[in-house]
């Protein structure tokens, strides 16, 4: 079950990321749009897992950065492809990107969504 809600919660992230990728005079404007709704997606999957999945923090923390993984990986695999229609070739960086995009995102979200967790275990334990 849980795998099921950070593929789409990936799916989210990776879909973000493609549609909000518009160059252009305004794309400071749909970075930030970009931004504010990846933000609502983590948030998202954060209180589904703290609520409906009653996951321990360590758990909660894992799922949500499992998600983020696998939308930054299918960034790296749309990049990847985008690059070899337009270039006709596969450059080894993109080999590499198809690891670093997920393990930069990913541990990030790992180590906020763990900080988050525990804060809320702790607030819940007191009330």
């Amino acid at each position: 079950m849980w795998l099921r809600a950070a593929i789409l919660f990936g799916l989210g992230y990776f879909l973000v990321g493609r549609l909000f990728a518009v160059p252009g005079e305004h794309a400071q404007t749909w970075r930030f749009a970009a931004w504010l709704v990846s933000f609502v997606i983590y948030t998202t999957h954060f209180r589904y897992e703290r609520s409906r999945a009653s996951s321990p923090p360590r758990v909660t923390a894992l799922h949500v950065a499992t998600a983020v993984a696998i939308g930054a990986f299918g960034i790296a695999v749309a990049g990847m492809m985008h690059s070899i229609s337009t270039q006709g070739s596969l450059k080894p960086t993109w080999l590499l990107a198809l690891v670093l995009f997920p393990l930069v995102t990913g541990v990030p979200a790992f180590l906020v969504a763990l900080v988050a967790a525990v804060f809320a275990a702790r607030r819940d334990a007191a009330d």
